[in-house]
């Protein structure tokens, strides 16, 4: 039975969480830049100080908003945002953050754990768009139904950065062709294009498919967050964002613990529009999804646009109903412009 059974249910107690905690994949973000700074009087002995928000803007510029990608509670690989210190060494940081009882310790988020094992040492060199990670010996040291989910992890925290396209692993100076306990090949040119929490149920044949990310919602009331998952769809299939679109609504795996706002009947009425880095797309009204008003779900609109914005060339996605575009989301807010993506990704619970 398909997840998409339980997403009449699934998108009112989505919709009302978000509503209710205001925060989260763009919340979060669209709330700091509206509210004021405060005005704050602290008094030290006989000392009365008078300080604005320019304490919490210094506070911000010290720290860098990183995706770090962590192991949930169910296994996916997913990226987590927290503000790290700020360094000139941003990517070898990250995957630092990465390690077993290191720094990333106090920070993790609830049911989340690091991927690296405990005192693995790391050191990054990028030139011409490759990062070149070289682990120490302790890197040997996971589990063996660890192994893809390291591969992964490594791959998606390094490649957020503008100067990293492709990455290669080295341990104690030495070439890795292939991970150190399980054996599992490493690509020689290893990138997001190799894919994350790979779902291949249902394919048969897959050397006559292809590979596409798209972002299924995970977690639990609270905190929920969005997470990537590899589908394979027919090499045939010469338009990925009709592809994409397709399996959003197809929705995750049944056996998963992901689930997916799209109704089973939500359908593109025409073929996506391209134009300067803008994909447009026209759906008829089941986008409204078991909402009584027609509104869109600002949570499918998150999860549509991260998943097409992983396609080469797509900057933005504007989104039409029957040709219209006068749409409102779920808070009432009105979606006159294309929506791009955000910075970074999970930024808190939603």
């Amino acid at each position: 039975m398909s997840k998409n059974t339980m997403k009449p249910l699934v998108t009112v107690v989505l919709a009302s969480t978000l509503v209710m905690s205001g925060c989260g994949l763009f919340g979060g973000e669209e709330q700091k830049k509206v509210d004021p700074p405060q005005k704050v009087t602290v008094t030290d002995k006989n000392t009365t100080e008078e300080t604005s928000g320019k304490k919490a803007e210094a506070e911000q510029e010290v720290n860098l908003k990183t995706e770090l990608y962590l192991i949930d509670k169910n296994g996916y690989v997913v990226p987590q945002t927290l503000e790290l210190p700020k360094t000139s060494s941003v990517a070898k940081q990250a995957l630092e953050y990465l390690v077993v009882n290191g720094p990333v310790t106090d920070m993790l988020p609830n049911d989340f754990r690091a991927v690296l094992p405990e005192d693995t040492q790391v050191s990054v060199n990028i030139k011409d768009g490759v990062a070149v990670v070289d682990f120490s010996k302790e890197f040997k040291n996971y589990q063996p139904e660890d192994e893809m989910k390291i591969l992964q992890a490594v791959t998606w925290t390094l490649t957020q950065f503008d100067t990293v396209q492709k990455v290669k692993l080295q341990m104690n100076g030495h070439e890795l062709t292939e991970m150190p306990v399980n054996g599992t090949p490493i690509s020689e040119n290893l990138s997001r294009a190799s894919g994350i929490n790979i779902d291949t149920a249902g394919v048969t044949d897959i050397t006559n498919t292809k590979p596409v990310t798209v972002y299924y919602i995970g977690g639990e009331q609270g905190s929920y967050y969005y997470v990537p998952v590899t589908r394979r769809v027919s090499a045939g299939e010469k338009d990925n964002i009709t592809a994409v679109v397709n399996e959003l609504v197809k929705g995750p795996d049944s056996k998963s613990n992901l689930v997916s706002e799209f109704m089973p009947d939500v359908e593109l009425l025409e073929a996506p529009k391209i134009e300067d880095g803008k994909v447009t797309l026209n759906f008829n009204e089941s986008i409204y999804g078991s909402f009584e008003e027609k509104v869109v779900s600002q949570n499918l609109l998150n999860s549509l646009v991260l998943s097409l914005t992983e396609q080469k060339g797509i900057e933005s996605v504007a989104v039409t109903v029957n040709g219209k575009a006068d749409l409102v989301n779920d808070k009432g807010e009105k979606l006159s412009e294309p929506v791009t993506r955000p910075e970074k990704v999970n930024t808190g619970s939603f």
